[in-house]
């Protein structure tokens, strides 16, 4: 039987994960109350769109984490430009605060890290493994 883990498509097996952050402007400590929830909906929503599932997420005042599963198709740069892009314009246009204190909602950059179910030692060990086959 196939583990829950992989998803499939017509041509491939999958399971691609990454873990991102990303801060507001200036690391502004704006993302509380009313405008924490909104985020938290809107990325969802926006995930659902893009065919991708946020396993995890943490909205702290002033930077998001994201542990987010999504197609092989799917960069993990496209995937947060898409997330900031579509925040950011709703936002911005529910709380003109946010105008007013920062000339845009985010920061240009953003951290990324690939994460898998087998370690990265264990894929190093079974292609090296390969060659005796």
């Amino acid at each position: 039987m196939v583990s829950q883990r992989w998803k499939h498509s017509k041509t491939c097996v999958y399971n691609v994960a990454y873990h991102l952050i990303w801060c507001p402007k200036y690391r502004r400590k704006v993302l509380v109350g009313e405008i924490e929830k909104e985020l938290r909906k809107l990325l969802n929503s926006k995930a659902e769109q893009l065919d991708a599932t946020i396993e995890t997420m943490e909205i702290m005042p002033d930077h998001v984490h994201l542990f987010i599963k999504t197609k092989p198709t799917a960069a993990p740069h496209w995937i947060v430009q898409q997330l900031k892009g579509y925040t950011s314009h709703q936002l911005r246009e529910t709380y003109p605060e946010l105008k007013s204190r920062l000339p845009s909602l985010w920061t240009r950059s953003y951290y990324c890290e690939s994460v898998g179910h087998i370690s990265e030692d264990t894929i190093k060990k079974y292609i090296e493994e390969q060659k005796g086959r």
